[in-house]
């Protein structure tokens, strides 16, 4: 049976701890692994993990130097086929979801489901695509928090970029799917919680995920990017041209053929 690894990050996240920490033991399902990779804290995290230590195949808490330190440390230590980076905060969304998951947890570099994207009033469901395109990855990434990677794409590739702030596993899972042609699945299923107000969500940091991924797609993909915003301002000229009341008009005459 596929071990799946579960890795979660924490500093100074007492309270999502302890829901993330709840979530995995309610889990019906038994094939995998839960790792902790604490960053020292002080709000009595550490206290949370020793109460619960039992259920972990490894944890640690000591100073790092970032999200991404703390996730390769992850990654170094996981034994699964599968790894999962559900980060403190974090919760699977029912009981099963591991379960239902597992059966399909296999072949496939990357398989990556849906999230629920919970905010302060609101509520609503991230669906990936089923096929993913540069334009896709271009703007957007499946959530990590529902994204499977096989342990040893990241032999293949490397870890995760440490120079980077936000948006290091997008790096990753863009030269995965771009470059080395990593292979891929999409289950339509909704298998996670993600509450809003993470890193790469909060306003501030907006302008930093901008700027380090600008420079990721120059440094990587320089190429690419010319011939999708040439592809990019098409579509918008085409769209503009569908929506002017002029041409709908001329379409409905019969003088030119429907676009």
């Amino acid at each position: 049976m596929t071990i799946i690894s579960i890795i979660t990050v924490n500093y100074n996240d007492k309270l999502g701890l302890e829901r993330t920490i709840k979530s995995v033991q309610n889990q019906t399902a038994s094939n995998f692994e839960h790792i902790i990779i604490d960053g020292n804290s002080t709000d009595g995290s550490l206290d949370v993990i020793k109460d619960n230590e039992n259920s972990f195949s490894y944890w640690i808490s000591e100073p790092d130097t970032g999200v991404y330190n703390a996730m390769n440390k992850g990654i170094k230590v996981a034994k699964g086929d599968y790894l999962l980076f559900l980060n403190s905060g974090d919760d699977f969304s029912d009981n099963d979801a591991l379960k239902r998951v597992s059966k399909d947890l296999f072949n496939s570099d990357i398989i990556y489901c849906n999230i629920n994207v919970i905010g302060a009033n609101s509520q609503k469901i991230k669906k990936c695509p089923d096929q993913l395109s540069f334009e896709y990855l271009y703007n957007d990434v499946p959530p990590h928090q529902a994204t499977f990677t096989k342990r040893n794409l990241f032999e293949t590739i490397g870890l995760y970029d440490e120079t980077l702030k936000i948006v290091s596993d997008w790096k990753f899972l863009i030269l995965a799917i771009c470059k080395y042609n990593a292979t891929y699945k999409h289950l339509d299923d909704v298998i996670t919680n993600f509450y809003e107000g993470g890193i790469s969500s909060v306003q501030e940091n907006r302008m930093l995920l901008k700027q380090e991924r600008a420079t990721i797609l120059k440094e990587e993909f320089s190429l690419f990017i010319n011939d999708l915003k040439k592809m990019i301002e098409l579509r918008d000229t085409i769209t503009d041209l569908r929506n002017s009341k002029k041409i709908k008009l001329l379409i409905k005459l019969g003088l030119i053929n429907k676009f």
